[in-house]
């Protein structure tokens, strides 16, 4: 009888009518089954006095398995939204320009009789078929039609080029005109940017390029020819910025012969080197104390034929340069053999 006032009295504690009351019951009754461990005391506790544990915060969400469909449905969405949020690819870059554009594939350009030219600013006209007199050229190229050419506000056909000595290629393409001499350097060049052959040919014949033939020719048996003028300038700048002077002096070493033969020798030779054996050209090997050194070569032009090519090369260059000789290397080699390679005092001035 106690026992069923206290429950009863539980029941009205708890203010859930007969279902609260009878829940409660069917609790205990299950709990009393089995003896519970004393870390379970509180728990016991809390659902006597109705109270609930504390949930962690964990959203779950329930489908059914007929709701697959609509997942698929809302993960094609996501997909979709995703592809909107990515960044657009950028365009691609035109293709930089070239010397020759290539007309529309299927379209070739036809041209008039008559061609109007804007050369670098300066303006030609000429008939079609000199600009194709020679098939073989970038002028023929130019107008076969193949290629595209940009015009300028006037409708002028525009070549990109320096106009000075257009008019000499036109010249020579009309009627197989030379230029002057004092222009047949640049239109030499000219002439090889428009690969017009017979003109370089015809060019090559005449002086002053026949002689700069010979003169490379004469050259090219000199070993770093080239890169001795270069260190010349090198040498010559330093010096002069380090003395804060005009001008700057250097020993340049000329010499013809690679081996020296003395006077006594000479007479029984023609040639220009004297053969010895390898173990005796040792002997005479060396370097002599000078800046530059040039030779040996075997040809007929002399040291002083060297000496005005080297002076000239130097002027081509806007350099001024003045040469004289000042002595010999007297290096003692073997016996009673010297050096006596010519030693050459170049002065450059730079203003």
């Amino acid at each position: 009888m106690q026992q069923n006032g206290s429950s009863g009295s539980n029941g009205s504690d708890g203010g859930g009518g007969g279902s609260g009351g009878g829940s409660s019951s069917r609790e205990r009754q299950a709990l009393s089954f089995s003896p519970l461990p004393a870390a379970t005391t509180r728990v016991r506790r809390f659902i006597q006095e109705r109270r609930t544990l504390p949930l962690p915060k964990v959203m779950v969400v329930f489908s059914a398995a007929g709701d697959e469909k609509s997942g698929d449905a809302a993960g094609g969405s996501d997909c979709a939204e995703d592809e909107l949020r990515k960044p657009a690819a950028p365009a691609p870059r035109p293709a930089p320009g070239k010397p020759l554009c290539s007309a529309p594939s299927g379209q070739e350009q036809e041209f008039p009789e008559v061609i109007s030219l804007n050369v670098g600013g300066a303006y030609f006209t000429t008939r079609l078929s000199t600009l194709r007199r020679f098939e073989d050229t970038m002028l023929a190229a130019m107008f076969s039609g193949r290629h595209y050419i940009p015009r300028d506000a006037d409708g002028r056909y525009f070549i990109d080029r320096d106009g000075a000595y257009f008019g000499d290629i036109l010249n020579f393409l009309r009627e197989g005109e030379l230029p002057h001499r004092d222009r047949v350097r640049a239109v030499y060049r000219e002439a090889q940017y428009y690969s017009i052959g017979p003109l370089l040919d015809s060019l090559e014949d005449i002086q002053p390029l026949t002689g700069e033939k010979v003169r490379q020719a004469f050259l090219d048996l000199l070993p770093y020819y080239k890169e001795n003028l270069e260190r010349i300038m090198e040498i010559a700048k330093l010096r002069a910025m380090q003395k804060k002077a005009r001008f700057a002096k250097l020993k340049i070493c000329v010499y013809k012969e690679e081996m020296p033969i003395t006077p006594y020798e000479r007479p029984l030779f023609n040639s220009l080197r004297f053969e010895r054996s390898d173990s005796e050209a040792k002997l005479f090997e060396h370097h002599c104390e000078v800046d530059v050194s040039f030779g040996p070569w075997e040809a007929v032009a002399d040291v002083y034929d060297l000496l005005h090519c080297i002076v000239s090369d130097l002027a081509e260059r806007g350099i001024t340069a003045e040469q004289q000789c000042i002595g010999v290397c007297d290096k003692h080699l073997i016996n009673h053999y010297y050096c006596k390679r010519p030693i050459y005092e170049f002065k450059i001035t730079w203003w």
